[in-house]
């Protein structure tokens, strides 16, 4: 399995386009045969959590049987001609699942298949808050995202969702799963939400799951925010 993750930013004048695109896009995904699970995804402003969505910034989340769908998927589709003609800039990453817990609309959507791995890491959290507990949730999101950003070892991060305020997930890049496991329990600020989280049941479906980027290529933001990070495809010996 492949797991793609493009972040496509509009230029100001398609916006319509961009919002069009949210309904178009479903039919050809629904009938790509080795797209196993997609999302299409908006953003917040500044490509992070905000309850002001980035008008300009939207994404697609996509899981394939393998490389050489998404590379057919990539080179001549409906979905990749309306990036290319609409967008002013797109990135996408190519990941391989590590190991993942929780459900996704009730799926399970990605395969663990890598052991043993070591390397930079991405890692995608995401959640559906239950519509009493999104004052609690939005309250320590600023926060959470600032402990995050000046954490050892992150590299980036996205803020998306499907549907705005109530369905948001983080994909965030880090230099080893060790960091990732510093800022997830390390950190007393974050591991006391993460506690919170759990004694008031804040969400009423969530999923994590680890990935090992294969490659990234394009930009956002005017580079490749990977550009110089070592990434590789694991070693068969370790799947």
């Amino acid at each position: 399995m492949i797991v793609s993750l493009t972040i496509i930013r509009y230029r100001k004048l398609f916006i319509p386009f961009a919002l069009l695109a949210m309904a178009v896009h479903r039919i050809p995904l629904m009938l790509q045969n080795n797209c196993t699970f997609w999302k299409l995804l908006g953003s917040g402003k500044g490509g992070t959590f905000s309850l002001n969505p980035d008008w300009q910034q939207w994404g697609l989340l996509a899981c394939w049987k393998e490389q050489k769908d998404f590379d057919n998927f990539n080179k001549s589709s409906f979905i990749a001609k309306w990036w290319r003609l609409l967008g002013k800039e797109c990135w996408t990453i190519l990941l391989q699942p590590i190991q993942s817990h929780g459900k996704w609309d009730g799926k399970e959507p990605f395969e663990n298949s890598i052991i043993n791995y070591t390397g930079p890491v991405a890692v995608l959290t995401r959640a559906t808050i239950r519509l009493n507990r999104l004052k609690a949730f939005w309250a320590n999101v600023d926060n959470v995202s600032q402990i995050m950003k000046n954490a050892p070892g992150y590299i980036l991060s996205f803020g998306v969702g499907e549907a705005p305020v109530y369905r948001q997930a983080t994909f965030s890049i880090w230099k080893s799963v060790d960091d990732v496991k510093s800022f997830a329990y390390a950190s007393k600020e974050h591991a006391e939400v993460i506690k919170r989280t759990r004694a008031e049941n804040w969400y009423s479906e969530e999923l994590f799951a680890r990935f090992s980027p294969v490659k990234s290529f394009g930009t956002i933001n005017g580079l490749d925010p990977l550009n110089g990070i070592n990434i590789n495809i694991p070693d068969e010996n370790n799947s």
